[in-house]
């Protein structure tokens, strides 16, 4: 049995490209089936609800060896904790190739655009097969959760004519209304405890010197309620400074964007965060919040320039 699952900290781009991958393998005559590595978001549940799908279950420890295949991500640090010893037989992703390496020649499928969910598409016509509905909205979501219904500078036409496509096959006549929905169970907090909050949207990354990075832990809050979250923003401060300390990072970063206005407001934990921040994007830095402006994309926008102040000089 082949393993399918995204990145720890699972998005709705990680779980339903798992479920709609696992299927198309399936398919094909390869035995797959859906994992997860952590737990779900409130968007996720939402899109998984709405069309009668049941999570994923968590992925099991896999023995030495064990075929896999990854989605919505390649980094080992976002990838289950033993994936040196794991056999990764397939790739989808559309993220940078990043410490990837296999025992064997593997399937890689990788494309600039902005969602897994519209390569599988793409995979699903070059197989021959027609898009169950099912499938489709799952696709679908993923489409409009990734690229933020086409605000984030992800987006290629690409996508959008994935959705184009995906939308009346999936029975969904107002792709905005549905778009909305989703954003609006994303934006519901409630209650939630300020580290899960922190870890909801939650990925580490390497900077600097390839034998010995600093490795930076960047969150990102997506949301239509920016004021919520900043209502609870010492308990916020105070998850990211212990998160910090804990794993023994190099430094936090939380991005809180807001969706509907396509803005980026980032938590700045400590002096050492608010000097990387004003040095690298050339911000100004007011206590604990650094204005990022229209930087609402952690692939395209804040990652890549970090890795570009971080890169070894000379």
């Amino acid at each position: 049995m082949l393993a399918v699952f995204g990145h720890l900290n699972p998005d709705t781009d990680a779980i339903t490209a798992a479920l709609v991958y696992a299927r198309l393998l399936t398919r094909q005559g390869v035995d797959a089936q859906a994992f997860r590595l952590g737990e779900l978001n409130f968007e996720t549940a939402f899109v998984l609800r709405e069309a009668g799908v049941d999570a994923p279950p968590l992925l099991p420890e896999l023995p030495a060896g064990a075929a896999v295949a990854l989605v919505d991500h390649n980094e080992s640090a976002q990838s289950a904790p033993n994936l040196a010893e794991l056999n990764v037989t397939r790739v989808v992703d559309h993220h940078k190739l990043g410490d990837l390496s296999t025992a064997q020649p593997a399937y890689l499928r990788f494309e600039p655009v902005g969602c897994t969910g519209t390569i599988l598409l793409k995979l699903h016509r070059e197989a021959g097969l027609t898009v169950e509905p099912l499938d489709a909205r799952l696709m679908l979501s993923a489409v409009l959760s990734d690229t933020l219904h086409f605000r984030s500078p992800t987006t290629t036409q690409e996508d959008r004519d994935a959705v184009a496509f995906l939308a009346p096959v999936a029975g969904i006549e107002d792709v905005e209304a549905y778009a909305l929905a989703m954003f609006a169970a994303k934006s519901d907090l409630g209650d939630t405890p300020a580290e899960a909050l922190l870890r909801m949207d939650y990925k580490v990354f390497p900077f600097g010197d390839v034998v010995a990075p600093q490795a930076w832990g960047i969150g990102v809050i997506e949301t239509t309620n920016p004021a919520y979250v900043f209502g609870r923003q010492a308990e916020l401060l105070a998850a990211m400074d212990q998160v910090k300390a804990q794993d023994g990072l190099a430094g936090v970063l939380l991005s809180v964007v807001d969706i509907l206005n396509e803005t980026n407001r980032t938590l700045v934990l400590s002096a050492t965060e608010g000097r990387v921040l004003s040095e690298a994007f050339g911000v100004t830095v007011d206590g604990p919040v650094a204005d990022l402006g229209g930087r609402i994309s952690r692939k395209k926008q804040i990652v890549p320039t970090l890795e570009g102040y971080f890169a070894p000089q000379g």
